[in-house]
């Protein structure tokens, strides 16, 4: 670190600032999280039976993405399918958004470990060439004794970028899964509702208006 420079104190900051918001990120994912098919299955069957308690308390049980997006279309049951439509699209919009945040600063980091670690190096060799004149020793030696040091920062900021991509990717990947979940979701409550009201069946034929 010391031969490295100020630079590198600076990867180090972006590198533990990046690691924070991966954690935090896997944390709210899993909590974000729940197993879609049996959500469904279970709401459907309530659904069909018209018992909203039911349906509603499915739906309460959790506090994964998919719930809150059921949860905000149990709630307002009694709209319009179009309305209901409009409504699932905002929530889901919000929910992104609580799955997305984070990901920009780690994205920002990734790209400028790399860039700090060639302005080390830069920055080094410029020293080097500066002090090159003053130097007792072969100019060789001098700058052979240098170099290695200058180009220090350029291997810590790429070794701090490449998992930076990485956990960006695999991050991002969890995201574009969430929102293929989502719009899942989102056609399954409409098909419940549409479904109900064909029928004659629905969340209002049991429990509260």
């Amino acid at each position: 670190m010391r031969a490295g420079g100020f630079v590198m104190w600076i990867i180090l900051a972006l590198s533990i600032g990046a690691g924070a918001v991966v954690l935090e990120r896997l944390l709210f994912f899993r909590r974000a999280s729940t197993n879609p098919v049996l959500l469904e299955e279970r709401l459907g069957k309530a659904l069909f039976e018209g018992d909203r308690d039911t349906a509603s308390r499915i739906v309460a049980e959790g506090k994964s993405s998919l719930h809150h997006l059921f949860s905000a279309a149990i709630a307002h049951w009694q709209i319009d399918a179009e309305t209901l439509k409009l409504l699932l699209e905002q929530e889901i919009r919000r929910e992104l958004f609580r799955w997305e945040k984070g990901l920009a600063l780690l994205g920002t980091a990734a790209r400028l470990a790399p860039l700090l670690g060639l302005l080390g190096t830069v920055l080094g060799m410029v020293e080097i060439f500066r002090l090159l004149p003053e130097s007792a020793a072969s100019p060789m030696i001098t700058l052979a004794g240098g170099i290695w040091k200058a180009l220090l920062t350029t291997v810590a900021g790429l070794c701090a970028a490449v998992p930076m991509v990485l956990a960006h990717t695999y991050l991002a990947s969890r995201v574009a899964r969430a929102e293929e979940m989502l719009e899942r979701g989102a056609d399954f409550i409409l098909r419940e509702k549409l479904l109900g009201r064909s029928s004659g069946n629905g969340p209002v034929a049991k429990g509260k208006p």
